[in-house]
C-alpha cells in the first residue's frame, strides 16, 4: 500500500506540473483558476496542455499549500517566496 507522499507529474509540451495530495488543502485556486486545465472529476486531472504555461504558472502559484509545483520545459522553475 502506497503512503500517498508521492508527487505525481503531469507533463506538458511547455511546462510540468506536479501534485502531492498528502499536502492538499482543497482550497480549490486551482480549479477556479483554470477549471479547463484543472477538473477533478476527470483523468488525468490535471491537462497541462489546456493553458498556456505562463498562465498555468501563475494560477499554480495561487496554491496556498504548496501542494501543486512546476517546471517549465525551457528550465525555469517555481521560485520559492
Amino acid at each position: 500500500m502506497s503512503s500517498g507522499t508521492a508527487k505525481k507529474a503531469y507533463e506538458g509540451q511547455s511546462i510540468t506540473v506536479t501534485f502531492e495530495a498528502t499536502r492538499c488543502l482543497h482550497a480549490a485556486e486551482c480549479v477556479r483558476g483554470l477549471p479547463e486545465v484543472f477538473d477533478p472529476g476527470r483523468r488525468p486531472w490535471i491537462r497541462p496542455d489546456a493553458a498556456e504555461a505562463e498562465h498555468l504558472a501563475d494560477v499554480i502559484r495561487r496554491c496556498p499549500s504548496g501542494a501543486l509545483q512546476y517546471e517549465l520545459v525551457d528550465g525555469g522553475a517555481e521560485t520559492p517566496e
